[in-house]
């Protein structure tokens, strides 16, 4: 007998699904973005589940956080997808347009460069400008990328690399969060829900510029992106150190409060980066990103 080693389909429309609640890790905004039920999320990341299974998600009433697992499948599948992006953008007839693709940390794109991209497409419609959001470094050699924002020290030998910003964090909580946990005082933090990052300005160290030092810091769930620690956040499940660049349109909508007006310096900084001799299209977006984050 001839056994049948035909691999099943790939699930690629509940791995799109799965990859849109994991970036937003919040599976209404994932259906809204989608403009699909927030059941309809739920039920296909089931469905992957149930295929993989592994638990993706931890949920805990209407919030839901990545497991470890889940979240190194969100940066592969966000990674793959961008890929396929990428393909169809370069098979599809470029009309007088041409292709830029830019890379950054899921958490930028998400929560900075998504809410200009439409003005960018009205201003310069020549360009279709793709975006790969990965938390992983792309190697210009190997990947069809043309310039990435980083956020680090600026050591990235044989490329291009310009300067975009600093940043500063300071801690963030819902206004409902706030009502329920009054923090009159830093120390009151002590015996809040913090929430924790992967960070180098951590609790400690924003806690020790408020001259507390030499405390157990509270223990809480540990993010690995921004995306996430801001979404559980404005979840209400605790203070998140979020960083300005990040935070700056929560706050100003009153979705995020900062409840101390300390802001602690980072030691990161954002940077424009590509290989030498890019082409003017890329020159273009570049300069658009430099005056975006206030440069001249």
């Amino acid at each position: 007998m001839i056994k049948n080693h035909t691999k099943p389909p790939l699930p690629l429309r509940a791995l799109q699904i799965f990859e849109t609640a994991a970036r937003h890790q919040n599976f209404t905004v994932a259906g809204q973005q989608l403009g699909i039920t927030q059941s309809a999320v739920s039920r296909k990341v089931s469905e992957l589940e149930a295929i993989l299974g592994v638990s993706l998600f931890r949920r805990s009433g209407p919030n839901v956080t990545l497991t470890e697992v889940g979240r190194t499948l969100s940066e592969r599948v966000a990674y793959a997808l961008s890929d396929l992006q990428r393909a169809v953008a370069h098979a599809k007839p470029q009309s007088g347009t041409s292709a830029v693709n830019l890379s950054m940390l899921p958490s930028v794109a998400t929560k900075w460069l998504a809410p200009k991209l439409g003005q960018f497409a009205v201003d310069h419609p020549e360009i279709d400008l793709c975006i790969s959001a990965s938390r992983n470094l792309v190697d210009f050699e190997v990947e069809d990328i043309d310039g990435a924002i980083r956020y680090g020290l600026g050591d990235w030998p044989g490329l291009d690399v310009i300067w975009l910003g600093t940043e500063t964090v300071q801690p963030v909580c819902s206004p409902e969060f706030l009502t329920k946990n009054p923090l009159n005082n830093a120390s009151d933090l002590l015996t809040a829900p913090l929430l924790h990052a992967d960070i180098a300005e951590d609790w400690a160290t924003w806690l020790a510029a408020n001259a507390i030092k030499n405390v157990n810091i509270p223990r809480g769930p540990r993010l690995g992106d921004d995306t996430a620690i801001l979404q559980a956040a404005l979840s209400g499940l605790g203070v998140a150190l979020g960083r300005a660049l990040l935070v700056a349109e929560d706050l100003s909508a009153g979705r995020l409060i900062a409840p101390f007006e300390l802001k602690l310096d980072t030691s990161y900084s954002y940077w424009f980066v590509s290989p030498k001799n890019n082409s003017e299209n890329l020159a273009v977006v570049r300069n658009w990103v430099a005056r975006e984050f206030g440069l001249p």
